[in-house]
């Protein structure tokens, strides 16, 4: 295989990447705190020993959007909401980990915690505990929570000091070695859940234009692989 070949393959293949991440995009229009996903494209130049140097495309480097998503109201006293570029921190089996995902709930010991049960975090990275007799909870805009007028915490509310250096896992979650320090600028709001911030439409569109690009890459590797074979068939006659 010639250099040709191998820097459209290179090409193929990072575009098959990209629309595994749009499909996921859309399949995630719907899920709370969701941020999209985009790709980026690199170049590789390899030098080469004998001819000029071959540039190749590399697919390989994820990015999250963090733009502010949809604020939608629920009603839902453990629905809650960031209007800002703050994050939620929850504890999981692998350390903690930041989301925007807010739809919580108690688990039997009265801990708050996610969907998936993880424990959300206070302001000082401990386990919050919701009193079972709190029926009148209150979530003032910095995070403090209280029962009865009485306070009983801070919701923790966090910034990432490089949003970078985020790595997503597992769909809402995301993962920073990079200190994190309390956000001071977001807002917190009860009774609302943040939609996702996929614009579908944007993406629909784009997975055509990704679509139409590798139909027209996989034309030039027809093309030459057809090139090669009548090469090759003229030289053994």
């Amino acid at each position: 295989m010639d250099n040709t070949a191998y820097a459209a393959l290179t090409r193929q293949n990072g575009l098959l990447r990209e629309m595994s991440v749009i499909a996921n995009n859309i399949a995630n229009t719907a899920t709370t705190g969701f941020r999209e996903e985009g790709l980026l494209f690199s170049e590789y130049v390899h030098q080469t020993e004998t001819g000029p140097s071959v540039s190749m495309a590399l697919g390989n480097v994820q990015h999250s959007s963090l733009r502010q998503g949809g604020l939608a109201p629920t009603g839902g006293r453990l629905d809650l909401a960031i209007e800002g570029d703050g994050f939620f921190m929850v504890q999981t089996s692998d350390g903690n980990r930041l989301t925007r995902s807010g739809n919580f709930t108690t688990n039997a010991e009265g801990t708050l915690v996610t969907n998936d049960g993880w424990p959300v975090l206070d302001a000082n990275e401990g386990p919050i505990f919701i009193p079972p007799d709190a029926t009148d909870l209150a979530f003032s805009s910095d995070g403090t929570f209280s029962s009865d007028g009485k306070p009983l915490g801070i919701l923790g509310i966090f910034n990432a000091e490089n949003p970078l250096d985020l790595r997503r896992e597992n769909g809402v979650l995301f993962k920073t070695d990079a200190p994190v320090e309390a956000s001071t600028t977001s807002k917190l709001l009860q009774g609302y859940l943040e939609d996702s911030n996929v614009d579908p439409v944007g993406q629909l569109a784009r997975m055509v234009q990704v679509q139409r690009a590798y139909e027209m890459g996989q034309s030039f590797l027809d093309a030459e692989n057809e090139r090669v074979k009548t090469a090759v068939q003229t030289l053994i006659r």
